[in-house]
């Protein structure tokens, strides 16, 4: 028993150690921004490998969830012959909850993880150490940059996910439920408005600065060599998923 309540205790203060630091790095990343001064050439590089570079990934993910959402609306539609709440009902999930929700697991497991893995390393090799020795600032020349790319990134990943997905919403009503595209789209431009767009493009937002920020932290944190970046990248995935799910019910509760 007192092992257990030991086991127990350590996790929750590891846990509370690694919220507290995610946090102070957060602070730093904001100070830095004040005024905005970083590597430009660093901000495009990023962008390009996570953006660019996830497009495959997020759109066939995205076709797929709109067929499946279709799927899982056939059997309500063919009981009550709602055929004009399949645009509205598959918009409605997909602009404010699926689409930020989903594109942001994947992107933790993508984006999140490699940025972890670079870090880490550079921090094991005595690369961060380096920079430091130089007089230049790790924070401004490696960190913000990459959080200002997954927030970008992150923000543009969901609205090209949102629009695919509803394009795979109109492709498998017509192959499964004979329902033309038009009446998709006029079902989800009369019931669908610009605050459902904004919520999940805010959602987007946050998950992005939570992913940057949590990576970015276990990245600069890591021990114990090659071993420790492995369990650097495992907990920066976690992390990410954990607070994603957090933030999702937070802000769907203060908004509803």
């Amino acid at each position: 028993m007192r092992g257990s309540v030991a086991a127990v205790g350590a996790s929750t203060m590891a846990a509370a150690r690694d919220a507290g630091g995610i946090a102070v790095l957060a602070l730093e990343v904001a100070r830095s921004l004040v005024p905005p001064t970083l590597d430009g050439r660093e901000l495009v590089r990023n962008l390009y490998k996570m953006g660019y570079r996830s497009l495959p990934i997020v759109t066939m993910t995205a076709l797929f969830v709109g067929a499946l959402m279709v799927i899982q609306f056939s059997s309500f539609v063919q009981q009550y012959g709602a055929r004009g709440l399949v645009g509205w009902g598959t918009g409605y999930a997909v602009l404010r909850e699926v689409g930020p929700l989903m594109i942001g697991l994947m992107f933790s497991g993508r984006v999140g993880a490699n940025n972890a893995a670079e870090l880490a390393t550079m921090t094991v090799t005595d690369q961060i150490d380096g920079l430091q020795a130089l007089s230049i600032d790790p924070i401004r020349y490696l960190i913000v940059p990459r959080v200002l790319a997954m927030m970008i990134t992150l923000v543009v990943m969901t609205m090209v996910g949102d629009a695919v997905a509803i394009l795979g919403v109109m492709l498998a009503s017509q192959a499964l439920l004979d329902i033309h595209p038009l009446t998709i789209w006029y079902s989800l431009v009369d019931n669908i408005g610009a605050a459902d767009f904004l919520h999940g493009m805010g959602k987007a937002l946050v998950f992005g600065t939570a992913i940057a920020v949590s990576s970015c932290y276990f990245g600069l944190t890591v021990k114990g060599g090659a071993i420790g970046v492995g369990r650097a990248v495992n907990a920066a995935v976690v992390s990410a998923a954990v607070s994603i799910c957090f933030l999702d019910f937070l802000m769907t509760y203060l908004t509803s």
